[in-house]
């Protein structure tokens, strides 16, 4: 039976840094489906070249997705099989992709998100901090609102979890450190699974002092203790 026999929307899980953390199933959806979804077709598409894949690519972004989506759904109910990939990591999780799911299953086709790369996983779990219960923020608001949502995990027990870019870095732990205080423990996860990987721990204070001093390159996990 092929892979993806009564499927028409697949969540196939890319790697966030080494190529080869791909799940031989994931090479295999890709192979069958009719069509590949991607956040950027130009990393998509340094992918499936990597692994021998030739596939039809179409972009599928935050910029497009309320536009694309009737147009996608309509393909599916024509017998089209698609997959879904961010540039890295599993789609819907700070990607798109919560829309097309939700149009699908409302249209009643079969939605199938495979299991495989997401960065915060390995993040919290390298982090040394509690992980029998966290909460995921993913990207914090850029201008409006970002005060506030900080303000609103000071209360927080569990351990939190964020995504950042490098340029906002500073300022994010700048913020926390106001919040939570110079003391409480986090640690900032970058370039996971890559050659540079790196993960530093500490007091936010410490941690603030570190990237003061050295280089911020890389996607980043921020891992931020609960209020003890």
């Amino acid at each position: 039976m092929r892979e993806t026999e009564g499927v028409n929307l697949y969540l196939v899980p890319t790697p966030i840094g080494n190529l080869q953390d791909i799940t031989l199933r994931a090479l295999e959806v890709l192979k069958q489906v009719d069509i590949i979804l991607a956040e950027d077709t130009r990393t998509t598409g340094k992918l499936l070249k990597h692994y021998q894949i030739k596939k039809a690519l179409t972009s599928y972004h935050i910029f497009n997705e309320h536009k694309n989506i009737l147009q996608l759904i309509e393909k599916m109910k024509s017998g089209k099989v698609l997959a879904l990939v961010s540039d890295a990591g599993t789609p819907g999780i700070s990607d798109p992709g919560f829309l097309l799911v939700r149009e699908a299953k409302e249209a009643g086709l079969e939605v199938s998100c495979l299991p495989g790369a997401t960065a915060f996983v390995p993040a919290l779990v390298n982090s040394g901090l509690p992980n029998d219960r966290f909460v995921f923020e993913g990207f914090l608001p850029h201008k409006k609102g970002r005060k506030t949502r900080i303000e609103n995990l000071t209360s927080e027990v569990r351990t939190m979890v964020f995504y950042e870019s490098p340029h906002r870095l500073m300022k994010t732990l700048q913020q926390f450190a106001e919040a939570f205080g110079d003391n409480r423990m986090a640690c900032v996860s970058r370039e996971i699974s890559k050659i540079h990987e790196e993960n530093i721990r500490g007091p936010l204070g410490e941690i603030i002092e570190y990237y003061n001093q050295n280089p911020i390159k890389g996607e980043i996990v921020i891992t931020v203790a609960g209020k003890n």
